[in-house]
C-alpha cells in the first residue's frame, strides 16, 4: 500500500491475504465491505481452501506467494510455527513499497522470523495481533464483523516508516477494530495471562473429563458451567500448539503462578476455610464483574483497557 493509494488511488489498494482461514478470511470481507481493499488476494497451503475462499467471494484470485509478493499490503495469517517459512517465501519477491503485516498470536518469534527473513528490508514488516476469534475456524467461519469493537495490538519495530504503521492501523480500523501500541516483549506477557494460559486450562479440563472411566456420564451431566470454561477447547488444536510452544517461556511462568494459586485454594478447602475462599472469590468476583463495563475501559466505547495507551489520534 504505498503512499499514493493511501491518497486517493483511483483503484483501492490490493490486499494479500497468506492464509485463508478464520482471521485472513474475515479480515478480507472486512476491508471489502468498507472499501479498504480493492482486489484481494489469496494463498493457502490447502486449494480445497482457496476454492471455497473464491466461492464464497472472500478472494477475487488465488495467487502464488511470489506473486502475493507484489500486492501493496500483505497480511500473513498463519500458525506462527509457520510464519518463518511464509517470510521466507516472500523476501526474494517482495515489492519495494509493500507492506507485510501478521495476524500471529506471539511476537516476539515472529518478529525474530521477519528479521531472519526480510534483512535490512524489515522495516516493510509490521507486527499486529487481533484480539479477536471464535471456536470455530476456517473459512466457514468468517465473518465480516469479527473486529468490530475489538483490540488490535501493534508492536511496530524501530526499522518501521511511519506510513507503514499507519497504513496497517488504517486496514485494521476499517474493520472495526481499536489499535494499541506494545512492544513484542510485553504483548507476550500478557497475552500468555490472559489468552495463552486460559485456552491451555481449557484443553487440559476437557482431557481430564474425557480420559476418566465415567467420561460419558460425566458429560451427559455437564451444565452451563462446563460449557462455557470449555468452548474455546473447540479451537484450532494446531494453532494452539504453536502458540504454546512459541511463547513457552511466558506461559510457563503463567502456569507456575496459576500452580500456586491452586494449590492455596486446596490447602483452604482442606482445612475448611471458608472465610479465606470467601475473600478470594470476592475479589475474583468484584473484578469479573467490572471489567468491560465503561467504568473499566470498555472497547465497544472506544476506551482503552487500563494501563494500555490508545493509539495517538
Amino acid at each position: 500500500m504505498n503512499p499514493a493509494s493511501r491518497q486517493g488511488k483511483a483503484a483501492a489498494p490490493t490486499l494479500g491475504i497468506v492464509g485463508v482461514g478464520l482471521i485472513g478470511a474475515s479480515l478480507a470481507l472486512a476491508a471489502r465491505r468498507a472499501g479498504a481493499a480493492g482486489q484481494v488476494l489469496g494463498a493457502d497451503r490447502s486449494a480445497a481452501s482457496l476454492d471455497k475462499a473464491l466461492a464464497l467471494g472472500v478472494i477475487d484470485e488465488r495467487a502464488a506467494l511470489h506473486e502475493i509478493a507484489k500486492a501493496d499490503l500483505i497480511v500473513v495469517c498463519v500458525p506462527v510455527a509457520k510464519m518463518g517459512a511464509v517470510f521466507q517465501a516472500l523476501a526474494p519477491h517482495l515489492g519495494p513499497s509493500t507492506i507485510v503485516s501478521d495476524t500471529g498470536s506471539t511476537k516476539v518469534d515472529v518478529v525474530a522470523a521477519a528479521k531472519t527473513a526480510f534483512g535490512e528490508r524489515v522495516g516493510q514488516f509490521v507486527p499486529a495481533h487481533p484480539i479477536a476469534g471464535r471456536e470455530q475456524h476456517g473459512v466457514e467461519a468468517a465473518l465480516p464483523d469479527l473486529f468490530v469493537n475489538r483490540h488490535l495490538l501493534l508492536c511496530p519495530l524501530q526499522e518501521n516508516p511511519g506510513a507503514a504503521v499507519t497504513a496497517v492501523r488504517m486496514l485494521w480500523e476499517s474493520a472495526g477494530a481499536h489499535c494499541h501500541a506494545m512492544s513484542a516483549v510485553q504483548h507476550d506477557a500478557v497475552l500468555a495471562a490472559v489468552s495463552h494460559l486460559p485456552h491451555l486450562l481449557s484443553y487440559a479440563l476437557v482431557a481430564q473429563v474425557v480420559n476418566a472411566e465415567d467420561a460419558l456420564v460425566k458429560l451427559d451431566f455437564a451444565g452451563a458451567g462446563f460449557r462455557d470454561f470449555t468452548r474455546i477447547a473447540a479451537s484450532d488444536p494446531e494453532m494452539w500448539r504453536d502458540i504454546f510452544l512459541a511463547n513457552r517461556g511466558a506461559l510457563l511462568h503463567e502456569l507456575d503462578i496459576y500452580q500456586a494459586i491452586l494449590m492455596q485454594l486446596r490447602g483452604m478447602i482442606e482445612k475448611g476455610d471458608g472465610e479465606g475462599l470467601r475473600k478470594v472469590f470476592d475479589k475474583a468476583s468484584q473484578t469479573r464483574s467490572a471489567w468491560g463495563t465503561p467504568a473499566w475501559g470498555n472497547p465497544a466505547s472506544g476506551e482503552a483497557p487500563k494501563s494500555v495507551p490508545a493509539w495517538p489520534q
